[in-house]
């Protein structure tokens, strides 16, 4: 690290569980970020903040005025944007130093599972069933940590996924028949805060992978009831019959 980075990131230093190593391990790590709303958005601004020396912004979509009630990384002068060129520039103006790479479009199959394959973490900031089991089913084969959020209403949880721990659960361990049917924002709602909560947890956990800090997720979900401010953590088996992840599937 060099006099500016020392400065910048001096704060994280001092933490014990980080130090020097920690940081120049943040700042040669790659991470994944597919979705780019009110998850996303935490997630690309804190991963830049503390360092992370690559992002990868993954979304389809454009910004829109309704979006800007939740997904922080976007203004309205971005409205009609694609929302990871309105995110890579956010991110430049916090810190010029994060390499950043736009893929504007849905990813699939092989492009998918290479991606999942280049990088330390993946975060999935996604609100659809399908998607989300084919991320997980890239980062299980390419052995690739993901940290998975999800909110809705009043409600989020937060899971890390990391087949490269023995007999670790994946996505589809929890979920096996998602259905997409009434589970967005556009038909359910969320509160504004509750994705900047669960996004921040999401970061928190992408930095202790990279840095390998204290314990992960992993093994686990953690669910906030934001109306009575409840949290409650649960342990997930692996699945011995999950189509993903088990031999037996």
């Amino acid at each position: 690290m060099n006099d500016d980075e020392l400065l910048r990131y001096s704060r994280q230093i001092m933490l014990p569980e980080i130090d020097v190593a920690g940081q120049e391990a943040i700042l040669g790590a790659s991470a994944a970020i597919i979705g780019l709303g009110g998850l996303g958005s935490p997630v690309a601004f804190y991963l830049a903040a503390c360092g992370f020396g690559s992002l990868t912004l993954v979304d389809h979509d454009v910004v829109d005025a309704s979006n800007l009630q939740r997904q922080i990384v976007h203004t309205e002068d971005a409205i009609a944007s694609p929302k990871v060129a309105s995110a890579a520039e956010r991110i430049a103006r916090l810190n010029p130093e994060t390499n950043v790479r736009t893929l504007p479009r849905k990813l699939e199959g092989d492009e998918l599972r290479q991606l999942a394959s280049e990088v330390d973490v993946v975060l999935d900031a996604t609100d659809n069933f399908l998607v989300r089991y084919a991320i997980n089913d890239a980062c299980v084969a390419a052995r690739t940590p993901l940290v998975s959020g999800a909110a809705i209403r009043m409600e989020g949880q937060v899971a890390v996924f990391d087949s490269r721990v023995e007999d670790a659960p994946c996505y589809r361990c929890l979920y096996r028949d998602g259905s997409d049917e009434a589970l967005n924002c556009a038909e359910n709602g969320v509160a504004a805060p509750v994705v900047g909560i669960i996004g921040c947890i999401q970061a928190m956990e992408a930095m202790k992978l990279v840095t390998n800090a204290g314990e992960s997720l992993a093994g686990y979900v953690l669910y906030l009831d934001a109306l009575r401010m409840e949290w409650r953590k649960l342990r997930l088996p692996k699945d011995p019959t999950c189509p993903t992840c088990s031999a037996g599937g």
